[in-house]
């Protein structure tokens, strides 16, 4: 019988997040712009990070009327092998969120269904599902898609024109939302929509089927759960 593994959550640097992005999440990249990490460690190894990120425009949030300093975006999960289940992860990561700024009331996050996800660990923590996206187009370089951010960052640093780019309709992505007090709760409460299902055998969901072993602490880890 295996025992309870000591979960452990914490800020982790910037290196250990990127480290985390770059090896366990299908994007393989960093956020580009400034960033919450949250460190995860069972047994005193480090398994990965959950990262918030202010989201890409202020219009993100007009649509709940709150600012962009009183909303995030739930931008990755990357976990490597581990035995937590990320519901837990990310309800514990919410709660550190919440405590640290507590001026934030809605957490906003994404699943793409151009890898086939359909947010089932957001159902599994009991996010509000709000329909879909809007789709747009989206930059696309040597066949893959890349946010308009990063290929802002491409351009400023003369890696590449933005005329070389690909310009492709990206598919929707599943919308959801998690409130941070009551009083939002309340507010868009009635926009709640019946979850999608899974759409594809192939959907792995925040990293749980990853076999990649998780490293050594990169950061001091004080929340143990």
């Amino acid at each position: 019988m295996s025992l309870k593994p000591i979960l452990k959550l914490d800020w982790a640097t910037h290196e250990a997040a990127k480290y985390a992005c770059e090896n366990w999440h299908y994007s393989k990249k960093m956020p580009v712009n400034k960033t919450v990490k949250v460190g995860v460690w069972e047994n005193n190894k480090f398994i990965g990070v959950v990262i918030f990120s202010p989201g890409a425009t202020p219009q993100l949030y007009k649509t709940y009327n709150i600012t962009q300093q009183q909303g995030c975006e739930l931008t990755r999960i990357a976990l490597s092998k581990h035995i937590t289940p990320v519901s837990k992860i990310l309800s514990i990561a919410l709660k550190l969120l919440k405590k640290s700024n507590p001026g934030i009331k809605l957490v906003i996050s994404f699943a793409d269904t151009k890898e086939s996800h359909h947010g089932g660990i957001y159902q599994a923590t009991n996010w509000i599902y709000v329909g879909t996206a809007c789709p747009r187009k989206l930059p696309k370089i040597n066949g893959k898609f890349i946010h308009e951010r990063s290929l802002s960052v491409l351009v400023k640093n003369g890696k590449i024109k933005r005329d070389q780019c690909e310009w492709v309709m990206a598919l929707p992505k599943h919308k959801y939302l998690m409130p941070l007090d009551d009083d939002m709760r309340k507010k868009i409460s009635m926009l709640k929509k019946p979850y999608p299902k899974r759409e594809s055998s192939k959907e792995i969901v925040a990293s749980e089927n990853h076999s990649e072993e998780g490293g050594e602490n990169p950061t001091d880890s004080l929340h143990s759960f």
